[in-house]
């Protein structure tokens, strides 16, 4: 989550923060007509998502609502702030749980809570870029942390251990994501299928690495494992299940004997 650093009106807080909340008193005079905040930050995302989030300047956003760079300044202080404002308006709050509805206990919760920001991520995978300053502060990351949290309620985990396990889900999640998203672009990039990327990959290893120096290595190609087709989501299936299977045992240890 980006912040800006500066302090803006009366309120103290951050000038990225008190436009997420609504803080801020909007121009009253100047301004282009029809130019508004909400115009603004949705100008930004549609370049970010088809160009990318560094294609994403004030000048740029001005030229794609035909205004002046300096009209966008009145609604926005800073490129940080702009960035702090698209990904609240992306990351959306989040939708009810179901387990939680139902009552189906915290590992059902939190799991249901990591899909769902996964969703968010693979809708807005430019979104990953946007460089992390500081805790959550915006209207909706709260709201998703509140969520995170809602979930873990009857687990008899610390305050503390709450937010470490919210902390260690929710960086699982946005870095399995942020992967996938590098390898999807490296595969797109070389212009073959990803099974033909992999073949490839196997052949290279096979010639530079020996049965001597790497056993290990030459024991994995030689089982085909790495020819068998994965199901959908199997690596993120697989890692978000060790992370709660973590979780569980943490839990465990605080049960009395």
């Amino acid at each position: 989550m980006t912040e800006n650093s500066g302090a803006a009106g009366g309120t103290g807080l951050p000038a990225s923060i008190e436009a997420a909340w609504g803080l801020r008193e909007r121009p009253v005079k100047g301004p282009k007509p029809g130019l508004t905040l909400d115009r603004i930050v949705d100008a930004a995302v549609a370049v970010a998502a088809s160009e990318g989030l560094q294609a994403v300047s004030m000048g740029r956003v001005a030229r794609e609502l035909g205004a002046s760079t300096m009209a966008l300044y009145r609604y926005v202080s800073a490129k940080e702030e702009l960035y702090l404002l698209m990904q609240e308006a992306v990351m959306g709050a989040p939708s009810p749980l179901p387990a939680l509805e139902d009552g189906a206990g915290w590992r059902e919760a939190l799991s249901q809570w990591a899909w769902a920001q996964r969703r968010v991520f693979q809708r807005n995978l430019w979104s990953l870029r946007i460089p992390i300053s500081g805790p959550p502060a915006s209207p909706h990351s709260v709201a998703w942390w509140e969520q995170g949290l809602q979930a873990m309620e009857g687990t008899g985990l610390s305050e503390g251990d709450k937010i470490s396990v919210i902390l260690l889900v929710s960086g699982f999640v946005r870095n399995e994501a942020l992967l996938m998203s590098d390898i999807a672009a490296a595969v797109e990039a070389k212009g073959v299928p990803p099974q033909e990327v992999m073949a490839q990959w196997e052949r290279t290893v096979r010639r530079l690495a020996d049965p001597v120096h790497h056993p290990a290595l030459t024991r994995l190609l030689d089982s085909g494992v790495m020819d068998e087709p994965d199901a959908p989501d199997h690596d993120f299936v697989f890692g978000l299940e060790r992370v709660l299977d973590g979780v569980e045992l943490l839990i465990g240890k605080g049960e009395p004997s």
